[in-house]
């Protein structure tokens, strides 16, 4: 026993967890990750705008842009008052339980919406752009581009599902890449597009953007249709900016990459959203109005 009595106690072993031992990313990654889904919306959010309220689209497109600036302020006073814990939890804790639960529905709706749309309208394009390459080739093939974009959007759905399971710095780094080619093109639309401008013989702007110029379709005032609210010119605005509010889709994503950001968090934040907001006025807003300048009205249509 005395032997057993002067053996010292065995050590107990004790783990610390500190964020030493986790991955942050950086901003460039932050902003890439919200870009890949911000940005998307920039193939086909003035076409559906436009479809809605008229040839006056590209303006509250790029009005959108510019708001997207103040939502900017909004996360980021949102992020560094609350501890992040989902949407549901921020907005039950700032607003009630009813708006976190309307929140929450708007945001899986969206989530839901806006991924098929994106890969099935890059598919319309992808094919387009195969069937006119193999005309200009002067070959017979040709693929159907509906079919096409409907396997290329589950193929695209399957692949970024099975990419987002491998961890967010991962898959942060493949963001980051897909951003650069984005980047590119989006560099060669802002030189090319001026470019095709200057050689035409005749520009003009869309028409601007009041109450007159709009042109609603019985699908785009749903319940206001047959009621007086679309004659107020204001209420007319609201509407339009409404239609065009899908040009922000995504923006969400920047608060739930708050939390894998480096530190400081908030500087890291407000970078990565001044990047996310002056990339999106270019890619969406400004080539919105690009393309509804050089694209005939018959083409479009």
């Amino acid at each position: 026993m005395s032997s057993e009595a002067g053996q010292p106690a065995p050590a107990a072993k004790i783990v610390v967890a500190t964020t030493v031992a986790l991955s942050f990313i950086s901003f460039w990654r932050g902003a890439a990750i919200v870009l890949s889904d911000l940005a998307s919306s920039s193939f086909y959010a003035g076409g559906i705008a436009e479809q809605a309220v008229g040839p006056a689209a590209p303006w509250f497109v790029l009005g959108v842009m510019l708001f997207s600036f103040a939502v900017r302020s909004i996360y980021m006073e949102s992020c560094s008052m609350y501890v992040r814990g989902g949407v549901y939890v921020v907005v039950r804790d700032s607003m009630g339980p009813f708006m976190a639960k309307l929140s929450v529905s708007a945001l899986v709706f969206d989530y839901i919406l806006t991924g098929p749309i994106s890969s099935v309208t890059a598919g319309h394009y992808l094919g387009r752009l195969i069937n006119e390459i193999s005309a200009m080739a002067q070959q017979d093939f040709r693929l159907n581009p509906y079919l096409f974009a409907a396997i290329f959007g589950v193929a695209i759905t399957i692949y970024f599902w099975w990419s987002n399971t491998k961890g967010i710095h991962e898959s942060s780094g493949q963001a980051l890449r897909i951003m650069q080619v984005t980047t590119v093109m989006v560099a060669a639309l802002m030189i090319w597009c001026p470019i095709t401008l200057l050689l035409k013989d005749h520009v003009s702007l869309p028409p601007p953007p009041v109450a007159s110029n709009l042109r609603f379709t019985d699908e785009s005032l749903g319940w206001f249709k047959g009621t007086m609210w679309p004659q107020i010119p204001f209420v007319a605005l609201m509407i339009a900016f409404g239609h065009s509010l899908l040009a922000m889709s995504g923006f969400e994503t920047l608060a739930q990459v708050y939390r894998e950001i480096a530190s400081p968090k908030l500087k890291n934040l407000k970078i990565t959203a001044n990047i996310v907001c002056t990339y999106a006025v270019f890619s969406t807003g400004i080539v919105t109005m690009f393309a509804m300048m050089i694209i005939p009205d018959e083409v479009r249509k």
